[in-house]
């Protein structure tokens, strides 16, 4: 591709969508439109890689021109890579947390199955973890920050595999569930297919949902380490949020009807992070 033309592929979806907060009003005004401009440049790479009409190597050319307009090597082909070099060269934060995120999204055009948890949890280091370091560079944080936000990020990540699983198998033809979990439990893939998880599926869910407890019980320190009070609360609300969707997953079939989070899930969040503002 050469020229001026835009190779981002947006699919519509904007920040509303998403489980969680992204630069909700919690965050302090000076912050939020650089998590915006993040953002936008997460989704637009995420669209490309996860385009049902673009060839792996289309997808691939797409993300490799995001990433030299981020990088300052091309200027133009894709507006939201332009807005967010602008942000980086305001804020001084590395352009590594962009283009980790590049590294998952180059994957997931090429990569349909995952073999294995520790395999799972790489693909979480690119995918999910850089989105916590960026917030965390971006508000001059204390890098013990690191951890408490990189178990958060990765237990965000698989609960939304879960979520999705049906959706991702049917659509792109794409599976995260460990084929070593599945095989342990004599379940398949092809149970994914189904309407409804079997007794064997459900054993998976149960492990990859015990796992997430040992995330969340190392994301719990979180929203203590942060300096920033508004910060505090943001990951506060989001780790509330992330266990109410893990409790929502342990009791309910993600095959049968998508287990999503309501309203009032969002409300007791915030009520139950307040006490994090001191």
């Amino acid at each position: 591709m050469s020229g001026t033309v835009n190779v981002e592929h947006w699919s519509g979806k904007d920040r509303g969508d998403e489980n969680f907060p992204v630069g909700s009003l919690l965050i302090s005004a000076k912050y939020r439109p650089h998590i915006h401009a993040y953002y936008a440049f997460a989704r637009n790479a995420d669209d490309i890689a996860d385009s049902k009409t673009l060839s792996p190597e289309e997808k691939i050319e797409r993300l490799d021109i995001m990433e030299a307009v981020l990088l300052g090597k091309r200027h133009d082909g894709a507006p939201s890579a332009v807005k967010l070099r602008e942000s980086l060269a305001a804020t001084r934060v590395s352009s590594v947390h962009a283009t980790d995120l590049l590294i998952a999204f180059r994957r997931d055009a090429v990569k349909h199955r995952y073999a294995t948890i520790d395999e799972l949890y790489n693909y979480c280091r690119y995918s999910a973890v850089p989105v916590g370091r960026y917030v965390i560079d971006l508000h001059k944080e204390r890098h013990d920050c690191y951890s408490p936000s990189d178990a958060l990020c990765t237990a965000l990540q698989v609960l939304n595999h879960m979520q999705d699983c049906g959706k991702d198998l049917v659509d792109l033809d794409r599976c995260y569930m460990p084929q070593a979990l599945l095989d342990h439990f004599q379940s398949s893939v092809d149970d994914i297919r189904g309407t409804k998880e079997t007794p064997n599926l459900r054993r998976v869910f149960v492990t990859l949902l015990d796992r997430i407890d040992r995330l969340l019980l190392a994301a719990a320190e979180l929203p203590q380490k942060a300096k920033d009070r508004r910060l505090r609360m943001e990951t506060g609300v989001i780790y509330g949020l992330a266990k109410r969707l893990r409790h929502r997953l342990g009791n309910n079939d993600p095959l049968a009807k998508r287990v999503k989070l309501s309203k009032l899930d969002g409300v007791f969040s915030v009520l139950g992070s307040v006490r994090y503002l001191w």
